[in-house]
């Protein structure tokens, strides 16, 4: 039995991951994606919009070529759940691509110290926010269902 090349390891870690903030985003209701917790920063829909408009940085730092069709999520849009999930699959797949590229020459352009290093960075970042959706919906009284936040962890299966 063969073992993947660490870079197919690495492109997979980033599919789950991505999968991982589609799943959350599926288990949270309409009506609560407006939602602000406690210190009234970005709703939960807002920080699902950050996650995309980071990535887009990135992109347009790292490989400008692949932002052709992909559009920032303006705060104050309308920005409903099918919205998001058009919007994070379409960064996802750009991130992606641009990730391999990246891991085949060795570096990305604009980030330090290598490819995978960024691949930690948008882990960390995207998951900071995951939690801070999860805190925000508790706030609201709206919390995740427990096979939810158990799921987020689930990455064998995702």
């Amino acid at each position: 039995m063969s073992t993947p090349a660490l870079a197919d390891q690495i492109l997979e870690t980033w599919r789950i991951h991505a999968r991982i903030n589609q799943y959350l985003l599926a288990a949270i209701a309409p009506d609560a994606l407006p939602l602000q917790g406690l210190t009234r920063g970005r709703t939960v829909a807002e920080q699902f919009a950050h996650i995309h408009n980071v990535r887009l940085m990135w992109i347009r730092e790292g490989a400008p070529d692949l932002l052709a069709g992909l559009q920032k999520l303006e705060k104050g849009a309308a920005l409903d759940a099918d919205t998001l999930r058009a919007a994070l699959d379409a960064s996802a797949a750009a991130v992606e691509t641009m990730l391999a590229a990246a891991l085949e020459s060795g570096k990305l352009r604009g980030f330090k110290p290598h490819p995978t290093a960024f691949l930690g960075y948008l882990i960390s970042h995207e998951s900071h926010h995951r939690g801070q959706i999860a805190v925000a919906l508790k706030g609201a009284d709206h919390p995740l269902d427990k096979k939810t936040g158990f799921g987020l962890w689930e990455w064998g299966v995702r």
